[in-house]
């Protein structure tokens, strides 16, 4: 069974929807834009395994071989936030390719602390990485033909969530900030109801065209369209 559907937004940009019978974040792929030996870039790996004995990592694996994509060829690791489903692989993808691995200092906070709680809820270990940096607000240069990404700090459901905007493609990756007519849960240790809120007002007055959602709630995986975007954000925005 075939566990992630690939869709290439971009030239840069491949986005890995799951659709297993289990819980697994969507993966998004940039390529080619790191310099050296591992131009690649993963954004929120996903799990190794999940509660359904899905092989998530595996699958992800195989669907970025099945676009000419060697995942031993990742130099970095972004995390949107630090959820076991977003950021599980995070210690396997990393000894295969040597990458580094980052996500913001408030999130490296909450999983180190109170977010090890997620972990003994799922009866699952944590993995042990160390950032090698911290995602700050504001522009994230890459380092090759001067590709950057804007980093918007979004609290909410978790302390230190991030989304990351691609704003040449007008793309926005979400993490678990906001969802197809769905928001993220609030109800987890860190959650945040009026910050969400803040966040998803924030992200709703950027020039978008896609938005990828950190999990499968609509059949494409991604929302497409100025206008079908903005429909979404004021649908969301209902739930608060």
């Amino acid at each position: 069974m075939k566990l992630h559907n690939s869709i290439k937004l971009s030239d840069n940009l491949y986005c890995y929807i799951w659709q297993g019978t289990g819980n697994n974040c969507n993966t998004c792929v940039l390529t080619g834009i790191l310099k050296g030996a591992k131009p690649h870039i993963i954004i929120d790996p996903g799990h190794i395994i999940n509660e359904a004995r899905e092989d998530c990592l595996g699958s992800l694996e195989a669907a970025m071989a099945s676009n000419g994509i060697n995942i031993e060829d990742t130099g970095l690791i972004i995390n949107t936030h630090s959820h076991p489903d977003h950021c599980e692989a995070n210690d396997i993808i990393a000894r295969k390719s040597g990458a580094s691995i980052t996500m913001s200092e408030e999130e490296n906070t909450f999983r180190l602390t109170t977010g090890l709680q997620l972990y003994e809820l799922f009866d699952m270990e944590p993995p042990h990485f160390t950032p090698l940096f911290y995602l700050k607000e504001g522009s994230l240069d890459l380092g090759k033909d001067g590709f950057k990404v804007s980093v918007i700090l979004t609290p909410g459901h978790s302390p230190g969530s991030v989304c990351l905007y691609l704003e040449k493609e007008k793309i926005l990756i979400t993490g678990d900030v906001i969802f197809y007519m769905s928001v993220g849960r609030t109800d987890f240790p860190g959650g945040d109801t009026a910050l969400l809120e803040k966040s998803i007002q924030r992200l709703s007055l950027l020039d978008v065209e896609y938005v990828v959602p950190g999990h499968n709630t609509e059949p494409n995986g991604v929302i497409r369209g100025k206008q079908q975007v903005q429909r979404n954000f004021e649908a969301v925005k209902m739930f608060f």
